[in-house]
C-alpha cells in the first residue's frame, strides 16, 4: 500500500500541476499583465497627446483638445512639419545639436574608456587617490562651473560656440564615464590579461582586442545615457550658445518666448526632438539589456 502511495505521488508529481493550480498561476499572471498595460497606456498618453497636437493645425489645436482627432482623422495634416522643416532656424538648430551630441558622446566613451583601464589594471602612483578623485566630481553639480568657465572660454574665444558646449559635456561627462567603465573593466577575469600579455600583447592590443567587446554593454549603455543627456540639455546650451549655435532645445525655447500660442509649431518642434532619442534608445536597446543584466549577476 505504501510503494502504491508513493507511486501515485510520484505521477503526480510527473503530471505536474492540477488544473486548478494551473489557473490560479494564469489569472495571476492575467491581472499583471492587465496592470503593466494600465500603467503602459497611462506613460504614453503624453506623447501620444503631443504626436497628435504636431499633426493637427493650429485652429484646430485651439478650438479642442487632441483627443477628438480620434473621432475626425480628417483633421490630421502635415502641414505642421512642412512648416517647421521650412524654418532656417528649426533646421540650423538641429543640425547644432547633431553637431554637439554625436562628438560629446564620442568623446566621453572613448577618453573614459581608457581612463578606465588606466584605473582598472594599470600600476602609478597616486592611482586610488585620482580615482577618489573622480568619484568626488560625480557629486559636483555642473551650475557651479557656468560662470568660471564661461569666463575661460571666454578668454580662449570659444564661448558661444559649439566647441565650448562639447567640451563642457566632455568635462562633466566624463566622471561618470570613467566610474561606470572601470567597475566593468575590474570584473573581468585577471587571468586572461595575464594570459594575453604572456601571449605578447601590449596594454593597446588587450584594450580594443579583448576589454572592448567585453565591455560593449556597458559602453552602449553609456553612449545612451550621455547621448539623451546632450541632446535634451538647455541649460548649458542656453548659456553657453548664440543665435548661430544654439540647439533644438534652445531654439524650441526662443519660439514659445516669441509665439506664445504657436502651438502647432511647438508641438512639431518638441517631437522631433524627442524621436531621435527614441531612434537611439531602440536601436541600442539590446545592448542596454544586456547591461543591466551583467550588472545583476556577481
Amino acid at each position: 500500500m505504501r510503494a502504491r502511495a508513493r507511486t501515485r505521488v510520484g505521477d503526480e508529481g510527473r503530471r505536474g500541476p492540477g488544473l486548478a493550480r494551473r489557473l490560479a498561476r494564469g489569472a495571476g499572471r492575467g491581472l499583471v499583465n492587465v496592470v503593466l498595460l494600465v500603467v503602459a497606456v497611462f506613460w504614453l498618453v503624453p506623447t501620444i497627446g503631443l504626436l497628435l497636437t504636431s499633426f493637427r493645425s493650429a485652429g484646430d489645436n485651439a478650438a479642442s483638445g487632441w483627443w477628438t482627432v480620434l473621432t475626425k482623422p480628417a483633421e490630421l495634416t502635415i502641414e505642421n512639419y512642412a512648416n517647421l522643416l521650412s524654418n532656417p532656424t528649426i533646421t540650423g538648430s538641429f543640425w547644432n545639436t547633431i553637431v554637439i551630441t554625436v562628438p560629446t558622446t564620442v568623446l566621453v566613451v572613448g577618453i573614459g574608456a581608457l581612463a578606465a583601464y588606466a584605473f582598472a589594471w594599470l600600476r602609478f602612483p597616486g592611482r586610488d587617490w585620482l580615482f577618489l578623485a573622480v568619484v568626488v566630481l560625480l557629486a559636483v553639480p555642473l551650475q557651479v562651473a557656468l560662470i568660471p568657465l564661461a569666463r575661460l572660454f571666454g578668454d580662449l574665444g570659444i564661448f558661444g560656440s559649439v566647441v565650448g558646449v562639447i567640451l563642457f559635456h566632455t568635462a562633466f561627462g566624463l566622471p561618470f564615464a570613467i566610474f561606470l567603465l572601470r567597475n566593468f573593466f575590474t570584473q573581468v577575469p585577471e587571468e586572461m590579461l595575464e594570459a594575453a600579455r604572456i601571449d605578447g600583447a601590449r596594454d593597446w592590443r588587450i584594450f580594443f582586442q579583448i576589454l572592448m567587446p567585453l565591455a560593449l554593454p556597458a559602453i552602449a549603455s553609456l553612449a545612451i545615457f550621455q547621448f539623451l543627456w546632450t541632446w535634451n540639455d538647455m541649460l548649458v546650451a542656453l548659456i553657453f550658445t548664440n543665435t548661430d549655435s544654439q540647439p533644438l532645445t534652445v531654439a524650441i525655447q526662443s519660439q514659445l518666448r516669441q509665439f506664445g500660442s504657436n502651438i502647432d509649431v511647438l508641438s512639431a518642434g518638441a517631437f522631433l526632438s524627442m524621436l531621435i532619442p527614441l531612434i537611439v534608445f531602440f536601436a541600442f536597446q539590446r545592448y542596454f539589456v544586456q547591461a543591466l543584466l551583467a550588472g545583476s549577476q556577481k
